[in-house]
Order: C-alpha cells, then sequence, then structure tokens
C-alpha cells in the first residue's frame, strides 16, 4: 500500500516555547489528522508533535506515525508546507517600495 498525503494546511501560531504552527492532513483520501504541532528544533529545522490526551493522569497518544518512514513521509510534506506558506507571508508583507531620493 502506497501513502499519499493531501490537504495539508498550516496555521501559524504565535510562538511559544518552540511551538510555531499547527497542521492538518488527509492520508490516502480517508483519514484526517489534526492538532499537530509544528516545533523548532534546537539546532535549526522543525519536528511534529502528535496530539496527546491526558486521561487519569496519564498522557495517552490520539494518533502518531508506527514506522519511521511514514513518520519521515508525513514530517517531509507538512515542513514543506510549512516553509512554503511562511515563504509567501514573508514576501506578502515585505516592503517593495523604493524610497525616492
Amino acid at each position: 500500500m502506497s501513502l499519499r498525503i493531501s490537504e495539508v494546511n498550516i496555521t501559524p501560531s504565535n510562538p511559544a516555547d518552540g511551538l510555531i504552527a499547527f497542521a492538518s492532513f488527509v492520508i490516502n483520501d480517508a483519514l484526517y489528522c489534526g492538532s499537530v504541532g509544528i516545533y523548532t528544533r534546537p539546532k535549526g529545522g522543525y519536528r511534529l508533535v502528535y496530539p496527546t490526551k491526558q486521561v487519569a493522569g496519564r498522557q495517552l497518544d490520539i494518533f502518531h506515525p508506527i514506522s519511521a518512514a511514514v513518520g519521515k513521509l508525513i514530517e517531509q510534506e507538512v515542513i514543506t508546507k510549512y516553509e512554503e506558506v511562511m515563504n509567501n507571508a514573508w514576501n506578502r508583507h515585505r516592503d517593495t517600495h523604493s524610497i525616492p531620493s
């Protein structure tokens, strides 16, 4: 079975403790995954953090990739989209007007 990640959406957040955005995506046109945190790594780059829920004092996973290969594929797709969104936002807000001398 091949894995297809689509409909990747990025919602930037106010940076806090390394959290910079949230992501959602669809796997194989069949499974929606949301509330995935995008965090900066201390030495550069990004990592994904999957949602959990605290029940009776224990953190329970809501969902997460089982294999490293699937995790890497999801990370690549999400980070590529995050960088695209942020580059477009930066270019949109850049001052492109020259000041006459």
